[in-house]
């Protein structure tokens, strides 16, 4: 958490340990977005010139990544407020924005499909950063801003004049990448992948967005969707299948990375230059011994 700023509890934090948990206990981590996240942050960690002696994971697929960096000879301490996927892993039952680790414990932090229902995501980069070494890395991936715009429009017009939020507000790029420089992590990097889905069911769709995690944690009540209203959402889902039967959504896919400060990294280009791409903020400072 950050010290001087209080911020509204946007997410029920006990009920997104339930979610967490019932989602670990459906996928445990190997859900379809989950495997895409994973897949995509283990190439970017490969172009890293870098050997990362101790990482911390975080997130419901923390089990599979864990098993990929320990083969690459990295020790790692799992994290997460699922207490199914923190004792299933030897890990440490916390939320993302209250990590409870001393400053420079990691060289590497990596999270997966979590920080975009945390309450205090600023005090999370905050956090990234005072617990990783200088010079060590951040890696994150989570749903972000524009994934879903069917299936909410969809919502709407089955709620009438009753709308109620059944998905959870959804973070964009360039606020995720303000956010990490905010925190004083240097070389920030945001960017996204869109995917087009096609779903011959509501049910395949839900069960998607539920094993990611991504069930309704708002505070202030669940906003539960009744059965008349599910049955409008079902007809018009299916009304705007296409002529195979199948609803299009698109879903994308926020990828970020950032270091923890170091006297001797590259100096930051003037924002909007083009200058600094994405493999040279992934090769940081390849001269800086990790424990140093």
């Amino acid at each position: 958490m950050t010290d001087t700023v209080n911020y509204p509890e946007v997410f029920d934090r006990g009920r997104r340990r339930i979610v967490r948990d019932r989602a670990y206990a459906r996928a445990q981590g190997n859900d379809f977005f989950s495997q895409i996240m994973v897949d995509e942050i283990l190439e970017r960690l490969d172009v890293v010139k870098r050997d990362f002696r101790r990482a911390l994971l975080v997130g419901l697929s923390a089990p599979k990544l864990g098993k990929a960096l320990q083969d690459r000879g990295i020790a790692v301490v799992v994290a997460d407020s699922s207490a199914r996927l923190a004792q299933a892993c030897g890990g440490v039952i916390c939320d993302d924005d209250r990590l409870p680790f001393s400053d420079h414990s990691f060289d590497l932090i990596i999270n997966i499909g979590s920080l975009d229902t945390i309450n205090d995501l600023p005090g999370a980069f905050v956090l990234a950063r005072r617990i990783l070494i200088p010079d060590g890395l951040m890696l994150a991936t989570f749903i972000c801003a524009e994934s879903f715009q069917a299936l909410k429009a969809i919502m709407m017009v089955a709620d009438g004049d009753r709308v109620s939020a059944h998905i959870h507000p959804q973070i964009d790029v360039r606020t995720a990448g303000d956010l990490m420089a905010r925190a004083g992590l240097t070389m920030p990097v945001a960017d996204s992948d869109s995917l087009q889905m096609k779903y011959s069911s509501l049910e395949r769709l839900i069960s998607d967005i539920r094993d990611a995690g991504g069930s309704n944690i708002l505070s202030g009540g669940t906003s539960a969707i009744g059965p008349n209203v599910y049955r409008k959402i079902k007809a018009l889902f299916q009304k705007q299948a296409a002529s195979d039967g199948k609803f299009t959504e698109r879903v994308a896919l926020l990828y970020l990375c950032a270091w923890a400060p170091h006297p001797d990294q590259p100096k930051p280009a003037r924002r909007g230059s083009g200058q600094v791409s994405l493999t040279t903020t992934l090769s940081g400072n390849a001269d800086t011994n990790p424990d140093s």
